[in-house]
């Protein structure tokens, strides 16, 4: 039963936790951490690691896309970025590494009004593909209908619709909104949509027939969601709600199991650790990454948000880099700070807690436990 605080005489609010309010509690069984599977299946797709990397320009280029293919993850590449709009993107992504703060946004809102081009959306995803390793493409809602059967024909195995919000009934009197229930159901390839961050949310897009559901809006580390539009989800509680809307669309379908997939807020070794003790089957990076040394962003992050032609929700802001993205995924460590062996950190804490695989971990205690760090 959720615990509504009065907020003033007209108004009361449900309280919202967030990664650093929560913590996991050791059991009274441990195991060996070699001994512990992180495996996740989605579809007819396994992989070694539970992790997609955010389709941000300033994490998967065509090449690190394959490069986190071949270390056990899946790569999702935005196909609405700067390489499916310029043949060599790279003297920009130059560029936008050494602007000036000042003006950064609007110098990115010009380099990204350039055309998308459908021939580089198939001739990056054909890289990817003749690589050998999973190949996923990422449109946004409003984009979807413009470029989905060029995606389809290039041949992607995951095919996501990412937003900072998506939502299974979109009411518009401009144009036709994207009937996301119709489109899944003709596709041939599974669809993962979101963000979503409520119950209800959640599980109408679970009813649309999408094989996964990212969770999160506004937390990612280089949104201005809240500070721009007030709106902001904690994601302990958003993963939370989204697990049980699966929990109970599996009653509701027969059977049908839709993946939770935690978008936003995982920064760190600890928060993808809580955010698996949540509910979550598998996690979205995007700032984790951007740390890599291979990263596109030259030590800077930023998403589609940041360069929005009339109302930017982002920003571009300075990551560092901390190692390879080997280290980065899966150490060794020379860092302290939960910024790499991201998870190897995940396999000791479900180890310590005494968890064999991930289904498992999401049964584990979980305690509220305010933390600030310094």
């Amino acid at each position: 039963m959720s615990i509504e605080i009065e907020i003033g005489r007209g108004k009361r609010g449900r309280r919202a936790y967030s990664f650093d309010d929560v913590a996991v509690v050791p059991s009274r069984r441990t195991r060996d951490p070699e001994e512990v599977s992180v495996g996740w299946q989605i579809d007819a797709y396994y992989v070694d690691l539970p992790v997609l990397a955010a389709p941000m320009d300033s994490v998967m280029s065509p090449t690190t896309a394959i490069q986190l293919g071949t270390l056990g993850g899946i790569g999702v590449l935005d196909l609405e970025g700067l390489w499916t709009r310029y043949e060599n993107p790279e003297p920009l992504l130059q560029e936008i590494a050494e602007l000036p703060a000042a003006g950064a946004t609007e110098r990115m809102q010009e380099i990204y009004s350039a055309p998308i081009i459908p021939e580089l959306i198939t001739q990056r995803l054909q890289e990817i593909r003749d690589a050998g390793v999973t190949v996923s493409g990422s449109l946004s809602p409003q984009r979807t209908q413009e470029h989905w059967r060029t995606v389809i024909e290039a041949g992607v195995d995951l095919f996501v619709i990412r937003g900072t919000t998506v939502s299974a009934e979109h009411v518009s009197g401009q144009a036709e909104p994207l009937n996301l229930k119709r489109f899944i159901y003709e596709l041939d390839v599974p669809v993962i949509v979101g963000g979503a961050s409520t119950y209800t949310a959640a599980l109408h897009l679970m009813r649309t027939g999408a094989a996964g559901v990212l969770v999160g809006f506004g937390g990612g580390a280089a949104h201005t969601t809240r500070t721009t539009l007030g709106i902001h989800a904690p994601m302990a509680s958003a993963v939370a709600d989204v697990a049980a809307a699966r929990r109970d669309y599996l009653d509701e379908s027969g059977g049908r199991y839709v993946h939770v997939i935690a978008d936003g807020g995982v920064g760190r070794s600890g928060d993808l650790v809580k955010a698996i003790a949540c509910g979550a089957d598998a996690v979205m990076l995007g700032a984790a990454l951007a740390r890599a040394d291979e990263a596109p962003g030259r030590g800077w992050h930023w998403g589609p948000e940041a360069h929005h032609p009339q109302l930017p929700r982002g920003e571009r802001v300075q990551v560092g880099s901390v190692g390879s993205m080997a280290e980065v995924l899966l150490g060794p460590g020379t860092k302290a700070d939960g910024t790499v062996n991201m998870f190897g950190a995940l396999r000791r804490a479900m180890a310590t807690t005494g968890y064999s695989d991930v289904k498992e971990f999401q049964r584990v205690e979980v305690v509220v436990s305010p933390y600030h760090p310094r």
